[in-house]
């Protein structure tokens, strides 16, 4: 299952994510941690623009926008995640992720880097009451001096957690 190959970026339609596996996982910034996400799910990495809003949404989801012909809702992650509301800058990057075939884009403060974790990398994150919500993250991995937490993204992005009916905004 492992792709190491740069086609991760162009699709991610390929995979399934349920626990942590090892694979190439891309790091991003929420606030003052650092997350990692399956790269298989990345289909490309945007600037920020911004989006149309759109009525009655929730407010975790900034708006939509038009990529090439395909209509993509927004999500900031810090607010979908309570993290407390950072600026956007010259850093605030969108990742357009594909999700079981719904294209959806992800608001970050920036990328890092791709790296590489094994399934031993990846060990199970305790469970706290916090604001981030237990399922949405598959562990926590030492790489180096850096400590990342692996967001399940099938799990945060899915139509329930969105507020969307299934099959709205699909690709």
């Amino acid at each position: 299952m492992q792709n190491t190959t740069p086609k991760a970026f162009q699709n991610g339609a390929n995979a399934t994510q349920s626990l942590a596996h090892g694979g190439q996982y891309l790091t991003l910034r929420l606030g003052g941690e650092e997350y990692a996400i399956d790269i298989l799910r990345v289909q490309e990495i945007r600037s920020y623009e911004e989006p149309t809003r759109m009525v009655n949404a929730p407010t975790f989801i900034k708006g939509v926008v038009n990529l090439r012909g395909v209509i993509v809702p927004i999500v900031d992650l810090r607010l979908k995640l309570n993290i407390s509301k950072v600026d956007y800058t010259e850093f605030t990057v969108v990742i357009i992720l594909n999700v079981r075939g719904t294209v959806i884009g992800a608001v970050v403060d920036a990328v890092s880097d791709v790296v590489t974790l094994t399934t031993e990398n990846i060990k199970p994150a305790p469970q706290f009451e916090t604001a981030i919500d237990s399922r949405f993250i598959t562990g926590l991995a030492n790489l180096g001096e850096r400590m990342l937490i692996v967001m399940n993204m099938e799990a945060l992005m899915s139509n329930a957690e969105m507020g969307m009916v299934a099959g709205a905004l699909q690709s």
